[in-house]
């Protein structure tokens, strides 16, 4: 399990991550992490081909649905039903004001079996640009094949309390004070540690961190941030919206 080379050349935009995050015919996507996740997965809901699930094992705004026809609760029958015509369905357990109620690893993991792709937000980072995961974090479906970190540009070269969800956590994992600045080396090692969004990654699965909003200023720190990476991980960065 685990990476394949890095290689960032240029900052992709959104229509192109399926492509550049290396995905195949046959993909469980589990996303954590901070910045990014949920236009992440309606992304993919779009780029990716065939019957294509999207769907959260914890909770998620109910605001946003990107125009995806929305299931309940529905059966396997249901839900076969709706991505008949390959097009992606959002599947939500319940709703509650305005947060939806995520679904169970093991229904992740039955609809992989009558899908061709489920894609899954798999933690919460209360709209921050980077997390680090609490004692049950993430909610990875062991049936994931692709494990997916994503971490905003808004972070880069802040003070991790300002930041950054659980500071004490993203400090702890980084090796330093939660009033340090967050340096490229610093995030490195929360991308990829076993207690950062590395944690619970599931065997065989492969690991891409996914880098968010980035424009034209950002490019000298993503480039240290891939040196420390050292080709452990594959990563794309995501180009911010005027400079794709």
């Amino acid at each position: 399990a685990g990476g394949s080379t890095a290689s960032v050349n240029e900052p992709v935009a959104v229509e192109d991550l399926a492509g550049a995050l290396r995905l195949g015919d046959h993909e469980l996507v589990s996303l954590v992490g901070g910045g990014g996740k949920t236009t992440a997965l309606f992304a993919l809901g779009r780029q990716l081909a065939g019957r294509v699930v999207l769907t959260t094992t914890t909770k998620m705004g109910s605001e946003r649905t990107d125009g995806v026809p929305l299931l309940i609760d529905p059966s396997d029958g249901e839900l076969s039903a709706a991505t008949a015509q390959d097009q992606p369905a959002l599947v939500w357990r319940s709703v509650s004001g305005h947060k939806a109620v995520g679904v169970d690893r093991k229904s992740c993991n039955r609809w992989f079996a009558l899908v061709d792709h489920v894609v899954v937000e798999a933690d919460g980072a209360r709209r921050r640009p980077l997390t680090a995961p609490g004692p049950f974090e993430p909610v990875v479906p062991s049936g994931t094949t692709a494990l997916i970190a994503c971490v905003g540009s808004s972070a880069f070269t802040r003070v991790i309390a300002d930041r950054c969800h659980r500071p004490l956590r993203v400090a702890a994992v980084a090796g330093c004070s939660p009033y340090q600045r967050l340096t490229p080396e610093r995030l490195a090692r929360v991308l990829l540690s076993d207690r950062g969004l590395r944690k619970d990654l599931p065997e065989g699965a492969r690991f891409s961190i996914l880098v968010s909003d980035v424009a034209e200023s950002d490019r000298p720190y993503l480039g240290d941030l891939v040196e420390a990476i050292d080709g452990r991980a594959h990563v794309v960065a995501v180009a911010h919206e005027r400079d794709a």
